[in-house]
Order: structure tokens, then sequence, then C-alpha cells
């Protein structure tokens, strides 16, 4: 070992500084364990990122608190981070085969044809999704059927017509950051049985993105790494974890940890980079090679006045022309800054990513005059933040898994491997892929890994 190492020594040793490694390491200091969090950055947020841009403090990850969340309002509740409703008053705007057209309500505005073909989609996915036993997909009847056959596949005979399979194809590239044929069909339906439903997912007002948080939701990961004091230990990636009958040893960057116990709270596509001793089973590095983080890339145009509120327009808008999915308002809570904030996704995501950047920031600019007008073309700042450039990310929102990954490997996505546990929004199996996840997967890691330290009290 290095002369510089330090050597910690601790209950619980934890692997990632997100929501959900930091509030696992809340759960069981609060129970009276001693943890120790070690974060690859030199920040704590996971995919939560507060920038100061235009004067205020902006997101540039996750930002939404969505109705029915409940552990994700009552953290900043307790941790006094208070949030506004996102803006959604006037219409918003549907871009379709270069065609703009403006509607009013959650539905966009479609020939009667394709309105009733989309509320009999809507529909039969959440039927479908009904089906799935609450918490456990794999015991679905139709598991194996479902998880034979990508999203696209399926829903080009659940959806006949082809432009509500375009709206459709737009908002789950928004959700996951990934094509349609991507994603396993089983995956999907699990995913809108944790979210209730797709409308859920997408929509403001009753739905994932109704509420914003004053100063960013990363203030939630820095105020409860403020309340573990020198707990938490940045700029210290995990390289090696050992383990053996009686703990383990985490090595990172110029820290080594002896625990108890482990509870690594990283993507399963990061959790594969770390090296283990012995070697984790090969069902789960499997899972870990197959499933890969989506392709986000997060676009802020900030202008002297909100424009488009002036016209009577919400801020939001479907595309599928150009290079982003959908728009939202982004203004900041107290009127001080207007901003629209575009989101370009799945393989759109990875093209964009590899322009140079004047020819990103023209593209998207001239995306949002298309639709909001001219004076979208001048903004006072443009910022943009590509999730899968981040070496301790590689991509967002959520990992995904294809056809196979979930019938084949899932089943170990939350399984303990020794005395090594597992969290993060993945494994969660209430709001998946959101922070409410998160807070929910580290809820449990904390109690499982308790409730051993627990039997070991007793039996010693």
């Amino acid at each position: 070992m290095a002369p510089s190492m330090k050597e910690h020594e601790a209950d619980v040793v934890i692997v990632g500084a997100g929501l959900a490694g930091l509030s696992a390491a809340d759960a069981l200091s609060r129970h009276g364990k001693s943890v120790v969090v070690l974060e690859a950055r030199d920040r704590v947020g996971g995919r939560t990122l507060g920038r100061e841009i235009g004067g205020r403090v902006l997101d540039l990850g996750g930002q939404w608190l969505g109705a029915g969340q409940k552990r994700l309002a009552r953290l900043a509740a307790e941790l006094e981070v208070s949030t506004f409703p996102t803006y959604h008053s006037g219409e918003k705007i549907l871009v379709r085969d270069g065609r703009i057209s403006t509607y009013a309500g959650t539905i966009p505005s479609l020939p009667v044809p394709g309105l009733v073909a989309l509320h009999l989609a809507l529909r039969k996915l959440d039927a479908l999704a009904a089906r799935l036993p609450e918490g456990r997909p794999l015991a679905a009847a139709e598991a194996l059927a479902w998880d034979d056959q990508t999203l696209e596949t399926a829903t080009q005979v659940l959806i006949s017509r082809a432009d509500v399979r375009e709206l459709f194809d737009a908002a789950v590239r928004v959700v996951f950051g990934a094509e349609p044929r991507e994603i396993s069909m089983l995956y999907f339906l699990a995913y809108l049985r944790a979210g209730g439903g797709l409308m859920r997912l997408v929509e403001i007002e009753g739905g994932a993105q109704e509420r914003r948080f004053v100063g960013s939701a990363q203030e939630l990961s820095i105020r409860l790494a403020a309340r573990l004091g020198g707990a938490v230990v940045l700029s210290a990636p995990a390289r090696r974890i050992e383990q053996d009958t009686r703990g383990v040893v985490v090595t990172a960057d110029g820290v080594s940890v002896r625990a108890r116990y482990a509870i690594v709270a990283v993507p399963p596509a990061l959790a594969g980079r770390i090296e283990y001793r012995p070697l984790l089973p090969v069902v789960r590095d499997q899972l870990s090679q197959r499933m890969p983080m989506g392709s986000t890339v997060k676009c802020i145009a900030l202008y002297d006045r909100p424009f488009w509120r002036e016209a009577g327009l919400s801020g939001e808008a479907v595309t599928s022309t150009g290079p982003m999915s959908v728009v939202f308002d982004n203004g900041s809570h107290d009127g001080a800054v207007h901003s629209l904030l575009g989101f370009v996704v799945g393989q759109k995501a990875r093209v964009f990513s590899e322009r140079p950047a004047e020819e990103r920031r023209a593209v998207v600019l001239g995306s949002l005059a298309r639709m909001f007008g001219e004076r979208a073309l001048r903004p006072v700042e443009y910022v943009e933040h590509d999730w899968s450039t981040e070496e301790w990310t590689r991509g967002c929102p959520v990992g995904v898994m294809g056809p196979g990954v979930m019938t084949g490997v899932g089943r170990v996505l939350r399984e303990p491997a020794g005395r090594i546990h597992w969290a993060g929004t993945e494994t969660a199996t209430e709001w998946t892929g959101y922070m409410e996840g998160a807070l929910q997967s580290g809820e449990r890691a904390a109690s499982e890994v308790g409730a051993r330290l627990e039997g070991a009290g007793r039996r010693e």
C-alpha cells in the first residue's frame, strides 16, 4: 500500500455520493452505524448538477419533483429545499414533418383517427403494465414473450398509425435516453408499472415534471452530505473491492476503507468497471455489461425576456424535426432568468455529441427559432451538458435493458453478492430512473445491510 494512502474503518462503506448512496448512508448513520462514502467526482449529487447561469442556479441534470414522489418531497421539506411549480400555462407546440401546430391540454393535436389511436395505445400499454406483479416483473406470465421483443417491434403492432408512433417514440427517447429498438418490451412495461403509466412519466401537471427545486436538485445531496460531516470522501473513485468472510476492503484513489459490508450505489455499467476479488458471479458481471446508460444532452438557452409566454405559449414543444425531442420553459423560480430547455436524446444525442460546439449551438437555436420565432436565435447565454462525456456517469438518465437481459440476468439486479449490496435508481421498484427511485433504493439497501449488522451483533 502506498505511503500516502489514508485508511478508514467503518461498519459500512458506500460507493457513490448521489441521492441513493447518501440516503443509504444517512439512514444507517441515524441508526448508529458508522459509514464512509466514497465519491469519484469532486462533488456530490451524481446525476443532479446545479450551475449558476445568468445569476441564478439552474439544473444541468435531474431537476423535477413529480406528483406522488413522496420520499423526494419529504426529503426536500426536511432539508428545507423549497420547490415551485413548473411553468406550463399557454399553448404547446407540435412539429411533425416540418409542419408546426399548437394545442392545449395533454394530448397533441392530431387528426381525429390519430387521437383515437393514441388514446387506445396508452390504455393498452397501461393495461399490459398492470399485469406485472408490483416490484416483480419477472413473475409475469408473459415475461419471456415480452422480453424477447424490442419496444419498437411491440409498438408496431400496438400502434398502427405512423404519426402516433412518432409522438410515442419521442416520449420514449426522452424518458430513457435510448431508442425504442434498444429497449426490451418487458423492461419498458416494468418502468411504466414503477412510475404509474406513460402519461404520468411525461406530463407536467400530475406528472413527473410537476415541480422544480429552488437552487437546483443537487442542493438535496449537498445538504445530506453536510449532515454526514466528514463521512463523505470526494475525488476518490473506487478501483477495487475485496471481500472475505470477515468483511470488505474498498480501495480508491488515495483512500482505503475496511468495513463489514459495502453498498455500491452507482449504475450497473459503472459498477462493472470496478475490480472485484473474488470475482463477482458471472450473472452479475453479465448484467453490468448488458445495461448501458442512455444518451442525453441538456441544452439551455437564456433570453432577456420570456417572449414565448408573451405570445401565449407554455414553452413546451414536441418535435420530430431537428436534434431535440422535447422543449420546456425553464425560467427561474423568481422570474429573474428566462430560459428554454431542450433535450437531445438517444441516437440523435450520439451524433450531436460528435459535432463541433458552434455547430451544435447553431442547430439547437435554429430549431428553437422554427418553433418560437426568430428571437430564439439571440440568447444572452447558451449552455449545454452532455452526460455521456462525464467520466463517472457516462450517460443519462438511466441504464437500459435490451431484449433478453431482464429475464436472462435481471434477477440479480438487487441481489447481494456476498457482502456487497446494490443501490441506485436502476435498482428501484418505484419510480425507476428518477430521484424518487434513487431514494427508495438507498432506503432498501440500508435496510438490508442494517438487518445483517444487527443479526451479526446478536450472534456475537
